[in-house]
């Protein structure tokens, strides 16, 4: 059994920055990617960005690339979201997510999920 604890999230202004993180307990990783979703009222949860436990290789939806960085620290068990150059449509509840996945962006392959993080992007 895996859980996942998401922290981080906060009232920001736009155009400023955010790092989220999340904490992996129960088990290790290898062959397993993690990734971040996000869900904001009315609307599904979507895909934000992925990376593969084991090589690093990381994975991005087009409204966040070259703003937004995924990356690891396999001593924490951690992966991290730093969010740079906010915007109001990047508001929305972030979620982590872990599982033996090949389609990285598709969110009914992930079995494990934190409860969430709230993100408010507001002037």
């Amino acid at each position: 059994q895996v859980s996942l604890v998401e922290s981080g999230g906060a009232l920001v202004q736009p155009g400023g920055s955010l790092r989220l993180s999340c904490v992996a307990f129960g088990r290790t990783f290898g062959g397993v990617a993690m990734a971040w979703f996000r869900q904001s009222p009315e609307k599904e949860r979507e895909f934000v960005a992925a990376e593969t436990w084991t090589d690093g290789i990381t994975f991005y939806a087009d409204s966040v690339k070259g703003r937004f960085t995924i990356s690891r620290d396999a001593d924490k068990n951690t992966v991290y979201l730093q969010m740079n150059n906010l915007a109001p449509e990047d508001t929305a509840v972030y979620y982590c997510a872990a599982g033996a996945v090949r389609s990285f962006s598709d969110r009914d392959r992930y079995p494990y999920w934190g409860q969430g993080t709230q993100v408010t992007v507001s002037s």
